[in-house]
């Protein structure tokens, strides 16, 4: 018989604190509201794509850093030529 717990995965979250700009802050707020997200988790997954953009080089023993995966909730917006019209509208400047 095979206990659960040898299953069990433990992520350590390290709690801090940032500056956001203002018009910045309202965007993650309105992304996390029509996503029904936290604004963590927001944060988290901008934090994870940058990530994923940038890879890490291979670290003094030569062991590669990783990350664990991703949260597995689904985006309301599934269509990814929606998907992408919506990070538009977030990265252009607000007018007015």
């Amino acid at each position: 018989m095979t206990s659960n717990f040898n299953r069990l995965k433990i992520v350590i979250m390290v709690r801090t604190q940032i500056q956001i700009p203002d018009p910045l802050y309202h965007e993650i707020k309105r992304v996390a509201q029509d996503q029904q997200w936290s604004i963590a988790e927001v944060v988290r997954r901008g934090a994870e794509e940058v990530v994923r953009r940038y890879p890490a080089s291979k670290s003094a023993n030569g062991a590669k850093r990783g990350f664990p995966p991703p949260l597995q909730n689904r985006l309301r917006i599934e269509d990814p030529d929606e998907l992408k019209a919506a990070l538009r509208e977030i990265e252009e400047p607000r007018l007015g």
